[in-house]
Formats: structure tokens, C-alpha cells, sequence
């Protein structure tokens, strides 16, 4: 009877960058990166500017929603690299699919 201990790697954490406050991998990142932003451009308005406070905060909310869309649009459940692709089909087109709307009858055109 053999009494070793048989071990397997099963690659169990490769599959997972893990979680911070709910968000996928490095997600908070961009989260925190808008907020920051927000803040900056919060204080510039108020206090550089001398913009009203209710001005400052609904300018400052712009990065912060642009952020909170980017990351639930495009990246927060969606497989790798769906952002980047969505980025390329709206400024380039379909990319190497064939065109669905050219009806030909000659092979060669």
C-alpha cells in the first residue's frame, strides 16, 4: 500500500484575477482613477474657476459616470478584450466578415 501524497495542479487561481468591492480584476482601478478625477475637476471649477458649487458637482460627476459606463458596459461579466473590440467596430467597421448588403453575380467582383 502506497502511502505518498498524490498532489494535482488544477489551476483552480489562474481562472480569477479576483474581486475588489464587487468588481472583476483590476476594475476598481478605473473607479478610483474617475473619482480622483472628479475631485480634481470639482475643486478647479470651485475654487480656480470660482464656479458655483452645484456647477462643479454636476461637471465633476462627468468622469466619474463616464467611468462607472465604461466599466459596466464593457468590461464588469464580459469576456476579455470586448471593450477593445467594441472600440474597433465603431471606429473602423466590421473587420474581416464579409459585407452583407453587396449582392454580386460575378464571382470576381
Amino acid at each position: 500500500m502506497k502511502n505518498e501524497l498524490r498532489l494535482t495542479d488544477t489551476n483552480a487561481a489562474s481562472d480569477s484575477k479576483g474581486r475588489t468591492w464587487g468588481l472583476e480584476g483590476g476594475l476598481f482601478w478605473w473607479l478610483i482613477g474617475g473619482i480622483g478625477a472628479g475631485i480634481m475637476v470639482f475643486f478647479v471649477l470651485l475654487v480656480v474657476m470660482g464656479s458655483s458649487l452645484t456647477t462643479s458637482f454636476l461637471v465633476a460627476l462627468v468622469p466619474v459616470s463616464v467611468c462607472l459606463v465604461y466599466i459596466f458596459a464593457l468590461r464588469q461579466g464580459k469576456p476579455p478584450g470586448y471593450d477593445r473590440d467594441c472600440f474597433e467596430y465603431l471606429f473602423t467597421g466590421r473587420g474581416f466578415s464579409p459585407q452583407t448588403g453587396r449582392n454580386c453575380t460575378h464571382p470576381l467582383l
